[in-house]
């Protein structure tokens, strides 16, 4: 497994793990998929903003996850914060792929002289909560029933990593 600067040519392979994701888990609250130009222009608007997205790909260069960080609040006191978002393919999570993916990015963030990094991950992702906790995340509070999905409200869980 390499992680690389996504480019265009990985859009089709990060709307797949997104489609996947929004259909059939809580882990990104929305309910519509997306096409592979959404994801193209995402890739664009990301970097040309200075923000990474980056892919993990297997030796055939297949997508397995995606990471990216972007603004936390839009308002100025707030631009030494970033929020990220980690996504691996289904049949995958749970063998490190995620792990590596958040190291990269808590990596890059650093490199770029970000002050801290929020996690927002829905409540019940336990196994979410704990892979953030074991790269140094701290958990800082929960937000209760502030989303809702598949007909149930879901508790929003905020973690922060000082870099």
């Amino acid at each position: 497994m390499q992680i690389l600067d996504a480019t265009a040519a990985h859009a089709a392979g990060i709307t797949a793990v997104y489609n996947h994701v929004v259909q059939h888990t809580t882990a990104i609250w929305n309910d519509d998929t997306v096409d592979v130009r959404n994801r193209a222009d995402w890739i664009a608007a990301r970097q040309q903003a200075d923000f990474p997205v980056l892919v993990a790909v297997d030796e055939a260069g297949a997508v397995l996850g995606y990471a990216s960080y972007g603004p936390w609040r839009p308002h100025d006191g707030y631009r030494h914060t970033v929020e990220h978002s980690v996504h691996v393919r289904e049949g995958l999570r749970g063998r490190g792929v995620g792990t590596m993916l958040l190291q990269a990015v808590i990596d890059r963030a650093r490199a770029q002289g970000r002050h801290v990094m929020i996690a927002g991950v829905d409540a019940g992702n336990e196994a979410s909560l704990r892979m953030h906790e074991r790269l140094g995340f701290e958990r800082t509070g929960v937000l209760r029933e502030v989303g809702t999905k598949f007909g149930r409200w879901l508790d929003l869980a905020f973690l922060q990593l000082v870099l």
